[in-house]
């Protein structure tokens, strides 16, 4: 059924997108997505979806807006179900009611699906609630960019000036000079607080706390530009106190993430949480094995070995995924002791109904065969399930320690294909803060696609931060020392090591 979902893709957080949005774009045929729509949205779209950029900033048009109107109603009589995102809400200052005329004049259905507006969000990010008992009790929403066509403007700048309460302009920042003069001439105080607020609610979220007489110039001097936000009024003394957002320790700060698509989600998480600017990376793709047929005779024999020692999540997934397909589950494994190098590892156990006998305090070799013998495993017979290429090191301690180690290929890991050229953009441009490593095999493929002169020519103040030491090892071998390595090698620790380096 062809239609056109006008959807209000929120201010930039990806946690605000609503869940009928969400539903929408993994549903649409097409996704057309505006400049302040965070491209993060476009993940959830199908495969096979048409994606169509139609971005409009400063005046550099993709897209004018006529075209906008003439390419929905050309997708939509496609037969096409179409996701229209725009940033905020369709229905402020978005243009979403000239589409959605368009779109009734062309006899084309459509719906209207609100989002959040930045005009609460991003203020309330900074800390500043549009109203507030004690100083606003009503709040005014109002363009910073009228239409260039228009005779005179539409705005009534001693009513705006008279009216209290606070004062939200959208597309301020070009016009700040003319919008604070006006108000202040019209009667508004020169001492009112005023503050801008850019990016508001993404990782690049600033805010600028002045007053009206002065934040015209102040925002000249630190630079502030599109897209912002102009909040002027008494709440906007609120913002030391109520600030939550800007406290983040690794607000702006960008990380690049190596890690396998497939792991990358809890690292990923953890930053993002922090404020960083996450840019993913994958350097390893995680990938069947061409033929089973070997691990589900180990399967079959599992009443032949004393332990299971499984050294990553994904050889825990891939080997209950086999167990499955053979109509097994987790009681296949009693009898049995198991171990999980890591915490990671322990808790994918878990999930599986089964509470690891053994999880080292620290994760190499050395430190795992020695706990392992401290609780009999010398002698006996070991199943290791993991990728199909790895460090040799821990089978190679334990045979060393008299166990018979049968080394079970459960998954293998592959080169990425990720495309390194927006990363050293990022690097020559000074937005990448951290490139974080979490294992030799992450190194070794970042530098199988990136160059390590042209790594070294772009790393600028950028700092390479290792989980462990034998992370850290590997990447010496490519001529760079670890800026950052936590004494204990977990992503969490990890994770600490990068906010502690902010102090």
């Amino acid at each position: 059924m062809s239609k056109v979902y006008l959807i209000g893709a929120g201010p930039g957080d990806p946690g605000l997108l609503t869940l009928k949005a969400k539903a929408l774009i993994e549903r649409a045929d097409v996704v057309v997505y505006d400049y302040l729509a965070n491209k993060d949205f476009l993940r959830y779209a199908r495969p096979g979806a048409e994606i169509i950029y139609v971005g409009k900033k400063g005046g550099d048009h993709t897209l004018p807006q006529d075209q906008i109107n003439a390419l929905l109603v050309a997708k939509a009589k496609e037969g096409k179900l179409v996701a229209r995102l725009k940033g905020g809400d369709p229905y402020v200052f978005g243009r979403g009611a000239e589409e959605a005329e368009e779109l009734l004049d062309a006899g084309v259905s459509f719906e209207v699906v609100p989002g959040v507006t930045s005009a609460v969000a991003a203020p309330a990010y900074a800390g500043i609630p549009v109203t507030h008992r004690a100083h606003a009790s009503m709040v005014s929403f109002i363009t910073g960019h009228e239409d260039p066509g228009k005779r005179e403007s539409a705005l009534n700048w001693k009513a705006l000036a008279e009216i209290g309460g606070t004062l939200v302009f959208f597309m301020g920042v070009k016009n700040l000079p003319e919008i604070s003069a006006n108000l202040i001439a019209n009667g508004r105080a020169p001492s009112t607080p005023a503050a801008l607020v850019r990016w508001g609610t993404t990782c690049r979220h600033r805010s600028l706390i002045a007053d009206l007489a002065t934040i015209a110039g102040k925002a000249k001097e630190q630079g502030f530009a599109a897209p912002s936000l102009l909040v002027v009024g008494g709440v906007v003394g609120l913002h030391d106190r109520l600030s939550w957002f800007e406290k983040r320790p690794l607000l702006g700060k960008g990380m690049v993430v190596t890690r396998a698509r497939e792991q990358a989600s809890s690292l990923a998480g953890d930053l993002t949480e922090l404020g960083a600017c996450v840019y993913e990376f994958p350097t390893i793709e995680i990938a069947d094995l061409g033929d089973y047929a070997d691990v589900r005779q180990a399967i079959a024999e599992l009443a032949g070995y004393d332990w299971l020692v499984f050294t990553s999540v994904n050889g825990v997934k891939y080997f209950w995924r086999e167990l499955a397909a053979l109509g097994l589950d987790t009681r296949a494994l009693g009898g049995r002791k198991t171990a999980a190098i890591g915490p990671a590892t322990a808790e994918a156990l878990a999930l599986r109904g089964i509470a690891a006998d053994f999880v080292p305090e620290k994760y190499v070799a050395e430190s795992v065969v020695a706990g392992l013998l401290a609780l009999g495993i010398g002698g006996k017979n070991v199943l290791v399930p993991r990728a199909a290429k790895a460090r040799e090191v821990l089978p190679e301690e334990l045979a060393r320690a008299g166990c018979k180690v049968t080394v079970l290929p459960v998954y293998e890991t592959r080169l990425a294909s990720a495309d390194p050229a927006g990363i050293l953009a990022a690097l020559r441009q000074g937005e990448i803060s951290y490139i974080t490593f979490s294992s030799s095999s992450t190194v070794e493929n970042f530098f199988a696609l990136i160059a390590s002169e042209a790594l070294r020519s772009a790393l600028g103040a950028a700092k390479l931060a290792c989980i462990g030491p034998v992370t850290a090892a590997t990447l010496a071998t490519f001529g760079f020392t670890a800026h950052i390595q936590p004494e204990e090698f977990t992503i969490p620790a990890l994770v600490a090591a990068l906010v502690a380096d902010q102090a």
